[in-house]
C-alpha cells in the first residue's frame, strides 16, 4: 500500500520502501549481522537546509577562584570556531567526501563570516540568507582542561523569508540525491511542507532531524530521526521496546513517514519501517566523552550513505558506527572518511590478519587514506623457516603495510608436485598472520598473483631470489601504474624443499 508521490528508498526485499499504511504486527529482533563496506561518497550529493549556528570555544587554564564570586577564573588562551547545527551536518557530509550544499539563515556579522569561511574551506557550498540587525546564532562554551565550565547562547528567532529560502532550495535540488532538514527550532525552517513536497516531486528522499512538539510539519518525509526524549514528547513514555515499536508504528502511519529512526543513547538505535521487522542496533561507542553534535553525525552519515546508494539498514549501521566515533571527541566534531573506513575495518575484523578480497581492498583504501605505503609479496610458504621470516621482515621494511599472498593447496600441488603442500593453506596463512612483519594475508588459486595485483595495486612489489626485476611475475603490471618492483636476496641454507628432503632422508 503506497502513499502516492512519496520519495522512496531502495531496499533488498522489493526494490522500494514506501510510506503509507503499515502492518499491525512487527517482528522484534536485536542485533545486526549485516556486512558493511565503504560507500562511494564522492558520488552522493546532499543538500542540507536548516538552522545554522556558530559553536565558539574559549579554552584556558584555571588556577584560582574569583574573589567576586565562588567561581573559577579562566585565563583564555585560545579561541576556536566550529560550524554548528545544520552547518555541522553539512560539514560532516563533506568530511565523508560527499558533495555538500547548505542553505540557512544568519545575521550579517563577523560570526556569519567565520561560518562562511570555515565551510568554504571544508568544501561546502554555503548559501546564507543574511538578515541585517539580527545576530548569527552563537553557542559560546568556556572550556578548561577539556571540561565545559559554562555555555552562553547568543540567539534570537530569525525573521526568515520563507519564500526566498524555498526558491533557493528549488534551484539547488537538480542533481541532489538527498535533502536533509536540520531543524533546531531557531526560525530558519518555516516552510517544512513546501520543502518536502518540492523534493518529493523530484523523487528525492527527505531526511528530517525533528524539533519541537509538533511532528506533523514533517508529514510525508522519507525518514525522521528523533532522539528518545523527542520521540516520547510526541507519543508518550515507552516502558519497553515493544511499546516503542508500537507507538512508532502509529506515528509512521499518522504522518505517512517512509521510516523512523529513534536514537537511544547508550541503548543504541531503533529503525522502524512499514511492513518490516524492527531493527535494533547496539551503541558502538567505546568511551563517551562528549555527546555534542552526535545527532548531526547520525543524520549526515545516513544522508550521505543513502545518496551513495546504500539501503536503509546499511546506512543506519554506518551512522551508528559514526556516532560511536564522534561521542569520543570533544565538542562539535566531524567524522572523516578515513575514520569511518577504519571503524568499518574494526567491525569487519580487517585491521590485521587473514582477509578476503573485499576486506583487503577496504584495508588498503584506509591505509592509503593515511598515506601508508603498501608492499606486496607472494609465495607458497609451506614450511615457515628462518629464511622466510628474514625475507618478510626485509619486505616489510620497504613500506608501511605488508600483504602476503599465499598459493592455495591446488596451486601449490601444480607448482611443487605430488605430496605438497605439507601444510594446508589455512594453516600456512595462520602462521604468517602471526608474524609481526605481516599485516594482511590472502590466498589465491591461480598459478600467479597477477589478478590480485591488478585489484590491489600495491606501491611496492617484492620478491626474493637471484633473478632480475624483469623476471618477477607481475612486474610489468606494477611498473605500468608507476609502482616499484624490488628483488631481495635469499638467506643462505634456508629452503622448504631442503627441509622436506632432509626429513624424508631420515
Amino acid at each position: 500500500m503506497n502513499c502516492s508521490g512519496c520519495a522512496t528508498f531502495q531496499n533488498e526485499a522489493d526494490g522500494a520502501l514506501p510510506c503509507g499504511n503499515i502492518a499491525p504486527l512487527f517482528i522484534l529482533y536485536v542485533g545486526c549481522s549485516m556486512k558493511l563496506s565503504m560507500p562511494r561518497f564522492d558520488q552522493a550529493p546532499v543538500l542540507v537546509v536548516g538552522d545554522v549556528m556558530l559553536d565558539r570555544y574559549w579554552h584556558g587554564g584555571t588556577s584560582r577562584i574569583s574573589p567576586e564570586a565562588p567561581v573559577p577564573v579562566v585565563k583564555v588562551e585560545q579561541i576556536e570556531d566550529r560550524p554548528g547545527g545544520a552547518a555541522n551536518v553539512a560539514l560532516n557530509i563533506a568530511a565523508l567526501g560527499a558533495p555538500a550544499s547548505l542553505v540557512g539563515v544568519t545575521g550579517d556579522d563577523e560570526a556569519a563570516d567565520s561560518l562562511s569561511n570555515s565551510l568554504k574551506g571544508a568544501g561546502v557550498r554555503a548559501l546564507f540568507q543574511r538578515i541585517a540587525h539580527q545576530p548569527t546564532i552563537v553557542k559560546l562554551r568556556v572550556m578548561s582542561r577539556h571540561q565545559q565550565l559554562l555555555r552562553i547562547d547568543f540567539e534570537e528567532p530569525f525573521a526568515t523569508d520563507a519564500l526566498a529560502l524555498g526558491s533557493q532550495v528549488d534551484d539547488l535540488l537538480e542533481g541532489i540525491k538527498v535533502l536533509v532538514l536540520s531543524d533546531y527550532g531557531k526560525g530558519a525552517l518555516k516552510n517544512h511542507q513546501a520543502l518536502i513536497q518540492a523534493a518529493r516531486a523530484k523523487n528525492i528522499p527527505v531526511l528530517a532531524d525533528p524539533k519541537g512538539k509538533d511532528f506533523s510539519i514533517y508529514r510525508g518525509a522519507s525518514l525522521i530521526t528523533p532522539n528518545l526524549s523527542e520521540f516520547e514528547a510526541i507519543v508518550g513514555g515507552c516502558v519497553d521496546e515493544h511499546e516503542l515499536v508500537s507507538k512508532g508504528a502509529t506515528l509512521m502511519h499518522d504522518l505517512e513517514l517512509g521510516a523512523l529512526l529513534v536514537t537511544r543513547g547508550e541503548h543504541g538505535m531503533t529503525l522502524l519501517r512499514p511492513d518490516q521487522p524492527a531493527l535494533h542496533l547496539p551503541a558502538r561507542a567505546r568511551e563517551v566523552f562528549d555527546v555534542t553534535g552526535a545527532g548531526d553525525t547520525v543524520i549526515s552519515t545516513l544522508a550521505a550513505a543513502i545518496a551513495a546508494g546504500e539501503d536503509l539498514p546499511h546506512a543506519v549501521a554506518l551512522a551508528n558506527l559514526a556516532a560511536g566515533i564522534v561521542v569520543g571527541k570533544l565538542g562539535t566534531a566531524a567524522i572523516s572518511a578515513p575514520e569511518l573506513r577504519r571503524a568499518i575495518q574494526r567491525e569487519e575484523g580487517s585491521e590485521r590478519g587473514v582477509l578476503g578480497l573485499e576486506q583487503l581492498l577496504l584495508a588498503v583504501a584506509d591505509a592509503r587514506a593515511h598515506n601508508e605505503t603498501i608492499v606486496f609479496t607472494n609465495g607458497c610458504f609451506d614450511i615457515l623457516h628462518a629464511g622466510h621470516v628474514t625475507y618478510l621482515e626485509q619486505a616489510r621494511a620497504q613500506g608501511d603495510r605488508l600483504i602476503v599472498a599465499v598459493n592455495d593447496d591446488a596451486s601449490v600441488s601444480r607448482l611443487k608436485g605430488p605430496g605438497r603442500p605439507i601444510n594446508s593453506v589455512d594453516r600456512r596463512m595462520a602462521v604468517l598472520a602471526g608474524l609481526g612483519a605481516v599485516d594482511w594475508v590472502i590466498s589465491f588459486s591461480e598459478g600467479t598473483p597477477e589478478n590480485l595485483l591488478r585489484e590491489v595495486k600495491p606501491d611496492v612489489l617484492v620478491k626474493g631470489g637471484d633473478y632480475g626485476i624483469d623476471q618477477v611475475v607481475g612486474a610489468d603490471i606494477v611498473s605500468a601504474y608507476g609502482g616499484t618492483v624490488k628483488v631481495l636476496g635469499l638467506v643462505e641454507n634456508s629452503s622448504t624443499t631442503a627441509i622436506v628432503e632432509k626429513i624424508r632422508s631420515r
